[in-house]
């Protein structure tokens, strides 16, 4: 049983896998996405999910320090509700405040380059993302 979680951007969407037990998540690929000419990636999601044999997945929810629902997390919202419906395999929402900025945080602690940290932090966000979920189930 393998789980996904995505760290859903504007721009990108990063993807991460968990290993075949549930227990850990490894961050996979960043999807170049563009909202605005509403270029969302479900075929390269949807060939991960056949190529990963995926079951469930997770979905990062930005909430504002409030708990409040913004724009970002209402996005995201749909996004989870279209995956749904296009795959039909359950959309689970985490989540997902301050995981970008703990994911920046590592790397800048690891001292890899303002340019790596860019290619890296979007999948880097949604394997932590995905763990939060694993380590919630265990």
């Amino acid at each position: 049983m393998r789980i996904m979680g995505l760290d859903v951007g504007s721009k990108t969407v990063g993807v991460a896998i968990s290993d075949a037990f549930g227990w850990t998540a490894q961050g996979l690929k960043t999807i170049q996405i563009n909202e605005a000419i509403e270029e969302f990636g479900f075929n390269q999601v949807g060939d991960l999910i056949g190529e990963y044999e995926i079951n469930k997945i997770v979905v990062g929810l930005p909430k504002n320090m409030n708990g409040t629902i913004g724009p970002r997390g209402e996005a995201c919202q749909i996004y989870a509700d279209e995956l749904e419906k296009r795959f039909s395999i359950p959309v689970v929402l985490w989540d997902e405040r301050l995981t970008t900025v703990a994911a920046e945080r590592i790397l800048l602690e690891a001292d890899v380059s303002r340019k790596k940290r860019k290619k890296v932090i979007d999948k880097m966000a949604a394997a932590m993302i995905l763990q939060g979920y694993l380590d919630s189930q265990n």
